[in-house]
């Protein structure tokens, strides 16, 4: 971009209304000529004056970041599963994301680039997803130096792990999928097909090391501690425990609650999910159990919930805070940085000043008021998957870069925003 051109379309705004009708807001990165590769991108402030710099963590956010797309183009998706885990390798050396050449992303492989050299490997082929919107949910975990994922093969669903150093693929449950790890552990929890779980209604912990599967909370003993909420939400209907995210100090865990509706995987009909119910792998009990489920992450003190709608909630005792000054993001995805000063979310443009017919990506203080608006795109392309693939983006463990998804053409792609060096 000539540098008289980004002077005209950077113009600092500090407390005035965005405009965001600006011509480059959907022809930045044209496709499916994404030329350069790279581009300088000075991010634009959205909200009140900035800080002093040497108490402003948003400052790496504020000028010269650098987006582009994580691969060079091609006829594929390139997909990052889910805000709840990083597709950047624990050491920053690697990143992992589901390819798919068919139209709705569905059908694919499990592959890893090496950021230095781009060099890719395929870890696991062959597999069908339920969508595009968390695809295989694969992920990191044994330190980096494996992959877990799930998905469908031979009209079998399976949870399995690879190992990078030998590339050997182990099954590790079949008719269960995969929650959310921690990369730095060996565990993962597991869960029964929500549409269908049979005998697998519980909340099950896998040890990535030894295989060893164990239960760690029941769907009965949930019912026998919160009867009347079951009863209320689900009545006589079979409830299994759904989408399992444990946190950072392996300590708890939050989920979901699902009954089968009548359809299959791919479809809305699949189940009704309801409700957050956080447990203690420590104290071996339940702590809580709302309705309340938006967009739930954790955050690094490993007590408390980030939530849609700019909300911290303690695990355990409920207690909800509102992080002060920020727009409504509406029930976009909200995950904070490792180190706990600034949270990531996508939200509809029209939230923060934009057209309603974009996506953005916003990098806000954890403290409150203070946000930018790192990039913004159409995203109303990409995967055509009957669940639509979403930005969900999500901070690196040394909290310099932040990956995302953009449908702004005819193919989904990963994207990496990287901060401006301080």
């Amino acid at each position: 971009m000539p540098g008289n051109r980004a002077a005209q379309l950077f113009q600092p705004v500090g407390r005035r209304a965005l405009n965001f009708s600006i011509p480059w807001r959907t022809h930045l990165f044209p496709f499916p000529r994404l030329e350069p590769l790279a581009v300088i991108l000075l991010a634009t402030v959205a909200g009140a004056a900035q800080p002093p710099l040497a108490t402003d963590p948003l400052a790496p956010w504020r000028a010269g970041v650098r987006i582009h797309p994580l691969t060079e183009p091609a006829d594929r998706h390139t997909i990052h599963s889910y805000f709840n885990t990083c597709p950047e390798s624990p050491d920053g050396k690697s990143v992992i994301f589901f390819a798919s050449s068919t139209r709705d992303g569905q059908h694919g492989a499990v592959c890893l680039r090496d950021r230095a050299t781009g060099k890719e490997t395929v870890l696991a082929r062959d597999l069908e997803v339920e969508d595009a919107h968390r695809a295989a949910c694969q992920q990191w975990v044994s330190q980096g130096r494996r992959v877990v994922y799930h998905g469908e093969r031979t009209n079998r669903w399976f949870t399995a792990v690879v190992d990078l150093a030998t590339g050997q693929e182990r099954i590790l449950a079949q008719d269960r999928l995969a929650g959310w790890g921690q990369p730095q552990s060996d565990l993962v929890p597991l869960y029964g097909l929500h549409w269908q779980p049979g005998t697998h209604r519980d909340l099950e912990l896998v040890n990535i090391e030894t295989g060893t599967i164990r239960t760690t909370a029941t769907a009965d003993a949930l019912k026998q501690t919160y009867p009347d909420f079951l009863e209320k939400h689900f009545g006589d209907k079979p409830v299994s425990i759904f989408f399992p995210v444990l946190s950072p100090d392996l300590n708890r865990i939050f989920f979901k609650l699902a009954a089968p509706a009548g359809g299959d995987a791919r479809s809305k009909q699949a189940s009704t999910r309801l409700g957050m119910v956080c447990y203690s792998l420590h104290d071996q009990r339940f702590l809580r159990a709302d309705t309340r489920w938006g967009h739930p992450a954790w955050h690094p003190d490993a007590r408390t919930i980030v939530e849609a709608g700019n909300l911290l909630i303690d695990s355990k005792s409920g207690a909800t805070q509102h992080i002060p000054g920020l727009p409504n993001f509406g029930s976009g995805h909200p995950s904070t940085s490792p180190n706990g000063k600034l949270m990531v979310t996508d939200t509809l443009m029209d939230r923060v000043g934009g057209s309603a017919q974009e996506w953005g990506v916003v990098v806000a203080d954890l403290r409150g008021t203070n946000h930018v608006v790192i990039h913004h795109f159409d995203n109303s392309h990409g995967a055509t998957s009957w669940r639509r693939s979403h930005p969900h983006p999500v901070f690196s463990a040394d909290s310099q870069r932040i990956y995302f998804n953009v449908s702004s053409g005819p193919w989904t792609q990963l994207y990496v925003a990287e901060a401006a060096p301080q």
